[in-house]
């Protein structure tokens, strides 16, 4: 009965400092937010049509021809501050994402954009073609219901599960785990990556001038947005899945597509462009084949940065460790150092003249 009671007690305690140290990672930012405007809107988009003539008199659940379906379009919330600076800045997000990814944390802290928003930015945040808010599309696909929260736990380098990487900047407690988990969403339809590209250009069409954030597989159709719309001003990419090269310089295993024409390719020279990567990636072989895919990813970020630089580009890759902030995720703008890698791009946004 002693043990019992003993185990009973050392549950509870354990149980009461999750919950302190939960709370204490949640304390909220108490300076009010004061924003002038903010708002929904839809972005880029086609329009399909069924062959035949459409009924009104019919049964509404019957199914009829001459009709048309909206979709494959961004959707976008916004928000501008009072005395917004120049540049805006426009959030993609990851595979598996929605614009969530940068709202929030998993532990409830406030995510990037209302910590851009405090620093006088204004924010557009999307939702892809087939994702989230923007589900609407004109192509259909399977959506699955496997389990697969392990998988992401060791792909987003959290740890080799159920272990969690030593000195991670990853909340350890159930409740943090299960809202990222939460935080997953599927496509909805088939949608390629010019659709997104398009989706994008028309966000930019409609916000102006402004900086691109992208995550993960946000990275090439961001490459892509800044070759075809002339409003991205600089790219913030936070470890990118893949690159574009110039044809006939693309390097074996890219997952950023064939080579575009080097017209294209020198649009990415003209703009400032600074390539973020977390922790945990080895620099030989391992058995791990999460940990091998983000080591082939980051060695071709190195050598696609001296590829755009070598034509006059102006792009840094930069490996937190190397600049001593370790620990990080595949979310680094979520981790719960958010604020100090918040405070380097805020920094190197300076260094750019891109905070006026």
């Amino acid at each position: 009965m002693k043990r019992e009671l003993r185990n009973y007690a050392s549950a509870i305690l354990l149980l009461s400092l999750s919950y302190i140290t939960l709370q204490a990672q949640q304390k909220p930012n108490t300076k009010p937010l004061i924003i002038a405007a903010q708002g929904t809107f839809s972005a880029g988009g086609t329009v399909v049509k069924s062959e035949g003539v459409f009924d009104p008199l019919k049964p509404w659940n019957l199914p009829q021809g001459g009709q048309t379906r909206h979709g494959d379009h961004a959707d976008v919330f916004y928000q501008i501050p009072q005395k917004a600076k120049h540049h805006s800045m426009v959030f993609l997000h990851g595979y598996g994402q929605t614009r969530r990814s940068w709202q929030t944390t998993a532990d409830g802290r406030e995510g990037f954009s209302d910590q851009f928003l405090r620093k006088g930015y204004g924010v557009y945040l999307v939702d892809q073609p087939g994702r989230g808010e923007a589900g609407q599309t004109t192509k259909p696909a399977q959506i699955t219901a496997i389990p697969d929260d392990q998988t992401w736990f060791t792909q987003f380098r959290i740890g080799l599960y159920p272990a969690f990487n030593e000195g991670v900047q990853f909340p350890k407690d159930s409740l943090s785990l299960d809202r990222f988990f939460r935080m997953m969403s599927p496509n909805t339809g088939s949608v390629d990556e010019t659709t997104i590209v398009n989706a994008m250009s028309a966000v930019f069409d409609k916000s102006g001038d402004g900086i691109l954030f992208t995550h993960s597989a946000g990275g090439a159709p961001g490459w892509k947005t800044a070759i075809k719309n002339d409003h991205v001003k600089a790219i913030v990419a936070i470890e990118p899945g893949g690159f574009a090269f110039p044809e006939g310089e693309v390097p074996e295993g890219n997952r950023g597509g064939r080579g575009i024409p080097l017209n294209e390719f020198m649009k990415l020279t003209k703009i400032p462009i600074v390539v973020y990567f977390g922790d945990f990636i080895p620099k030989d072989e391992t058995n791990a084949a999460s940990l091998n895919f983000w080591r082939k990813v980051l060695a071709t970020g190195r050598q696609w940065a001296k590829v755009v630089n070598a034509h006059g580009g102006d792009v840094s890759i930069v490996h937190l460790p190397e600049i001593g902030i370790k620990g990080n995720t595949h979310f680094i703008m979520s981790d719960l150092n958010s604020n100090e890698i918040a405070d380097v791009i805020t920094k190197w946004l300076k260094e750019k003249k891109l905070d006026k």
